[in-house]
């Protein structure tokens, strides 16, 4: 009889890898070619005759791996396999043919692309390839960190990060030029100085190759290594990998990916367009003005930069060739500001032209500018890890988010929003910032209902980052983990939402609350602030309700009602404090005439009383007991603001 062990696999770097990114589509490539990869290592183990224990086997991904299923739909778009996984195994498993399995296919998907985009290319420029070619072998073979061990006991839970402790992994040092996406890394041409002759023509020559989408994929005066440009090209050959031979025997196929990964640009137009769209197809002068408006965008970019992007607002309005094409536009083209970029778009002249006409569509619809903002959405449960050391628990747990893992893909989309991950508890996704909200409270409802009958106490924490589209995104990906970390989870006291706005000067404003307090009393399925948002957005020019006086002067106002040092006795008691500020939103404008002065100030405490609560931070103690602080802080209401004028003051 074999005597069972226990196999522990990990690859990374996660953060080195998927968070160094330019756009949407460098977050997307990484975490999915993580996964893939993490997937390939959970087959050569089960090739073996190892069993998956944790997580739950995802045999849908597996059979697109392994070509037991070809063609069709239900491709896997999003990485859905965390990058470590626990498996039983015989005595007889062979390691290193797990490892093998990894390098062997990274290698046939990066010789897929070298010998496809820069191989063919220098050949055609008179470039010489040997320099590059080094470059190439030496970052594809050292990049990836893997590790693993073996136990003899299931129950024993943190013998790999043991392992990983001893950092066995060292890659070689990088000389030349660096990559303008991953940090530390030579970009390829080899060039000895960012301002060489060569470093121009040979990424002219690649940007040329006249490869399908390379115009659009590789922007012009970009510079990159070997993995991000993998990133950006893996795409388009991804299908062509058929029958790798494994070791071990196993086949790996590849499986075809639409390469339409909405710019952070395009997610913020997204509502704009929406409502331009669906006036245009309601027959009146706004088609021709959209009509218009694609057409010189188009002579702008020649190109349709979101073409195969699938966002569920605009899908569901796109019915004939027309509309696809008012729809595919990159999402550049929709900021006069962006537009107006002579790096971006040197004929100045074409676009004006788009300016002018995108005002004059602003102007028929009757909506100000597209809003700049965007949200990241980043989600994880809490303390799951702990639960996951109890080997009775591990099968329910890992049950429960497969059921989970399955669902949130179709929570974001129905948000507008697009996937980058969502693997175990972890969930990773950039949608509108009209949307966010609602989206993680969906999804924060899913993930309880699929642990409900578990008996694990699990809860599931978020952090929502609204950002400018000038705000680097890899800036934007690294604040969102320390927002849902250190805010979320260790400030509030996990179980919670946390909040912050990126302005181009830096951070505007920071929120959080414990789910208890996001979620409204009345309705468990809405958000307490946005209903304070649609109070704001609609109220008329002669309601002083939350008018832009009174939120101008919010913050001081706090500051005389908050006592010295935060531990101190508050000045004045909850109701108190809205009787208060009942009176200066009285005061901040013109009231209507009600019925007389204190059925005005029912009325007004109505309103204030919730937007007092959301300005009352409240946060969760060790043993889980919910406790109110004792200031008001100014950034609750600052955010209401924010939300409702979409981050474009008015």
């Amino acid at each position: 009889m074999k005597t069972k062990h226990y196999f522990h696999f990990t690859i990374g770097p996660v953060q080195g890898f998927v968070a160094q990114a330019r756009r949407t589509r460098d977050f997307w490539a990484g975490s999915f070619l993580l996964s893939w990869l993490s997937g390939v290592a959970m087959q050569a183990s089960i090739d073996q005759g190892a069993t998956i224990m944790f997580p739950a086997k995802n045999d849908h991904y597996l059979d697109w791996l392994t070509g037991r299923k070809k063609g069709g739909s239900g491709q896997p778009r999003q990485g859905s396999i965390p990058n470590r996984f626990k498996a039983q195994i015989d005595s007889d498993f062979k390691t290193e043919q797990v490892t093998k399995s990894v390098q062997t296919a990274w290698k046939a998907l990066a010789d897929q692309v070298y010998k496809n985009d820069i191989e063919d290319a220098l050949i055609k420029g008179g470039i010489s390839s040997d320099e590059t070619k080094k470059i190439w072998e030496r970052q594809i073979e050292n990049f990836w960190e893997i590790s693993w061990a073996i136990a003899e006991s299931k129950a024993d839970s943190s013998i790999l990060d043991e392992r990983k402790n001893w950092r066995s992994h060292m890659p070689p040092p990088e000389p030349g030029v660096k990559c303008m996406m991953m940090d530390g890394w030579q970009e390829l041409s080899a060039t000895p100085t960012p301002h060489s002759k060569g470093l121009s023509s040979f990424w002219d020559a690649v940007r040329g190759n006249g490869q399908k989408g390379m115009l659009s994929d590789l922007y012009d005066g970009e510079s990159l290594c070997a993995m991000s440009f993998i990133k950006r090209r893996f795409v388009r050959y991804f299908n062509e990998l058929k029958d790798i031979k494994m070791p071990g025997g196993w086949a790996l196929h590849g499986w075809k990916l639409a390469p339409g990964i909405p710019s952070v640009s395009y997610l913020a137009a997204v509502h704009w367009l929406e409502e331009v769209m669906r006036k245009a197809q309601n027959g009146s002068n706004v088609e021709g003005l959209l009509s218009k408006f694609n057409k010189q965008a188009y002579e702008l970019t020649r190109e349709r930069g979101e073409w195969d992007t699938e966002i569920k607002c605009i899908q569901d309005l796109v019915k004939s060739q027309k509309a696809k094409e008012w729809s595919s536009h990159d999402g550049n083209v929709f900021f006069p500001a962006v537009l107006e970029n002579k790096r971006l778009y040197p004929d100045l002249d074409k676009a004006r032209a788009v300016v002018n006409v995108l005002k004059q569509l602003s102007k028929a619809v009757e909506l100000p500018e597209a809003t700049p903002f965007y949200a990241v959405l980043m989600m994880d449960g809490d303390r799951l890890g702990k639960h996951m050391g109890d080997v009775d628990k591990q099968e329910s747990i890992s049950t429960a988010l497969d059921k989970f893992t399955r669902a949130v893909p179709g929570i974001v989309y129905d948000h507008n929003g697009f996937l980058i991950y969502a693997g175990g508890d972890d969930v990773l996704a950039i949608l509108p910032m009209e949307d966010a909200l609602k989206c993680a409270l969906q999804i924060k409802n899913k993930y309880d209902a699929c642990f409900r009958e578990t008996n694990v106490p699990t809860s599931l924490s978020g952090a929502v980052e609204y950002a400018h589209i000038n705000m680097p995104l890899t800036s934007v990906l690294f604040d969102a983990h320390d927002l849902l970390d250190t805010i979320a989870k260790e400030r509030t006291g996990r179980n919670a939402l946390a909040v912050r706005v990126w302005k181009p000067g830096g951070t505007a404003l920071q929120w959080a609350q414990p789910w208890e307090v996001v979620v409204d009393t009345a309705n468990k399925r809405t958000i307490a602030l946005e209903n304070l948002v649609d109070v704001f957005r609609h109220a008329d020019e002669d309601d002083p309700c939350f008018s832009s006086k009174f939120f101008y002067k919010i913050r001081e106002r706090f500051d005389l009602l908050n006592p010295e040092q935060p531990d101190l006795d508050p000045i004045l008691q909850f109701d108190q404090r809205v009787d208060l500020m009942a009176m200066a939103y009285i005061n901040s404008g013109k009231t209507r005439e009600t019925g007389g002065k204190q059925k005005t100030v029912d009325e007004v405490k109505k309103k204030i009383t919730p937007l007092i609560t959301q300005c009352t931070p409240h946060y969760r103690d060790g043993d889980g007991t919910l406790h109110a602080g004792n200031c008001l802080a100014a950034d609750g209401a600052l955010l209401v603001r924010f939300l409702s004028q979409k981050g474009v003051a008015r």
